[in-house]
C-alpha cells in the first residue's frame, strides 16, 4: 500500500497513483492525504466575536479583515498603505521562526505519512491589495511603477524567506493563495500581468523548487488566458477555485497530461444547489477533461455552509472524489 505522501506525489509527477488523491481544506483534514499548515502570523480566523462582528486578527504585514458573523474570511477595512511609501520606508515582517514553527513538530506526527503542505495562506498580490487598498493597488501600476515594484518585492521576498523556513523544516510544498480573476476574466490585461508579475513569480517558483518544494498555487476567478503561464513558470499543482467559471475544455486542450490540477465541486453552484448525484457527475466530468491514466488530478473538499452547502452535500463532495478511477479515461497512447 502507497503511503498517503507517495499518492500525492504520483498525481502530481504523472507516475499513475494507485487512485485520486483528496485533500480536505478547512475541516477534516485528517481524512485526506495532505494536512496545511500555516506559516502568517494573524492568521484570518485567529480573532474573537464581538458584537455580532468578526475582529479578525491584525496580519503580521499590519491588515486587518473582518466579517460579519457568517463564516466568511472577511475582508480589509482600510489600507494600510493609504500613500504610497518608498520599500525604504517599509517595516518588514520579523521572521520569528521559533515562533512561528512552534506547532511544527506537534503537525508531523498529526500528518504521519501524508503530504505536507506549508501554507502562505494570503500572498503576493493579495497582500499587495489589502495593504495599499484595492483601487490605489490598480493605478499604481500605471501611475507610479517605480514605486510600486519594490513594494512588491519586499512581499514576496519576505515570502521566499518563510519557503526557505519551510523547507528547512521538512515540508513537501507550498501554497500560493493569489486571486487574479473576477467572475468573467483577468482583473488587469493578460499583457500587464506577464509584464509585471509573471517575472515575480517565477523567481519565488524557482527559489521553491531550489529548496525541494512543490509549488502549489491557487486562484479564484476566471483564470483562463493565465493557466498555461503558471504551468510555464513551475507551478506543480494549480488549485482552479472556481471551476464553474472558467474554460476547463480550453484548459484541458492546453495542458491536460502536464499539469496536475486540484479541483472543488464548485461552491457556488453544484456543490451548494445540487444533489449527491450531480456533485458526482461534476466530478467525473472534471476528471475526465483533466485527468490522465498517469494521475495530473487532486480532489478539494472544502465545507461551505456559509455558502449554503449541507452537511449531505459535503460528504457527498469528499465520496465523489473517492469514486474517481482510471477506467473512466481513454488510454494516452
Amino acid at each position: 500500500m502507497a503511503s498517503r505522501k507517495s499518492l500525492v506525489d504520483r498525481a502530481i509527477r504523472f507516475e499513475c497513483p494507485e487512485r485520486t488523491p483528496i485533500v480536505f481544506w478547512n475541516c477534516d483534514q485528517t481524512e485526506g492525504d495532505l494536512l496545511l499548515y500555516h506559516l502568517s502570523r494573524g492568521v484570518p480566523g485567529d480573532g474573537q466575536a464581538r458584537a455580532n462582528v468578526w475582529d479578525w486578527s491584525t496580519n503580521e504585514w499590519g491588515y486587518r479583515l473582518e466579517s460579519m458573523d457568517d463564516g466568511t474570511m472577511g475582508h480589509p477595512t482600510q489600507a494600510v498603505w493609504p500613500e504610497l511609501p518608498r520599500a525604504d520606508q517599509v517595516r518588514v515582517p520579523a521572521l520569528r521562526a521559533e515562533e512561528r514553527m512552534a506547532a511544527v513538530e506537534e503537525f508531523i506526527q498529526l500528518c504521519e505519512d501524508r503530504y505536507r503542505l506549508a501554507s502562505l495562506d494570503l500572498s503576493g498580490f493579495t497582500i499587495y491589495t489589502f495593504l495599499r487598498g484595492f483601487e490605489n493597488a490598480m493605478q499604481d501600476f500605471l501611475i507610479a511603477p517605480e514605486l510600486f515594484g519594490p513594494l512588491m518585492d519586499l512581499i514576496m521576498d519576505f515570502e521566499c524567506q518563510l519557503m526557505t523556513l519551510a523547507a528547512q523544516h521538512g515540508f513537501h510544498g507550498i501554497h500560493f493563495a493569489d486571486d487574479w480573476a473576477t467572475q468573467s476574466g483577468l482583473i488587469i490585461s493578460p499583457a500587464m500581468w506577464r509584464s509585471l508579475f509573471k517575472p515575480r513569480y517565477q523567481r519565488q517558483f524557482d527559489h521553491a523548487h531550489r529548496l525541494g518544494l512543490d509549488v502549489w498555487y491557487h486562484c479564484c476567478g476566471n483564470l483562463t488566458d493565465i493557466a498555461e503561464d503558471f504551468h510555464e513558470i513551475g507551478v506543480d499543482v494549480l488549485n482552479i477555485s472556481q471551476p464553474n467559471v472558467v474554460d476547463l475544455q480550453a484548459v484541458s486542450g492546453r495542458l491536460r497530461g502536464r499539469q496536475c490540477f486540484m479541483m472543488p465541486i464548485s461552491y457556488q453552484t453544484v456543490s451548494i444547489a445540487g444533489t449527491p448525484a450531480d456533485i458526482l457527475a461534476e466530478a467525473q466530468r472534471m476528471y475526465q477533461l483533466l485527468a490522465t491514466p498517469r494521475g495530473g488530478f487532486i480532489g478539494y473538499v472544502e465545507e461551505y455552509g456559509c455558502m449554503g452547502m449541507s452537511a449531505e452535500n459535503y460528504r457527498a463532495c469528499g465520496e465523489a472524489f473517492r469514486r474517481l478511477n482510471v477506467n473512466m479515461l481513454q488510454d494516452e497512447r
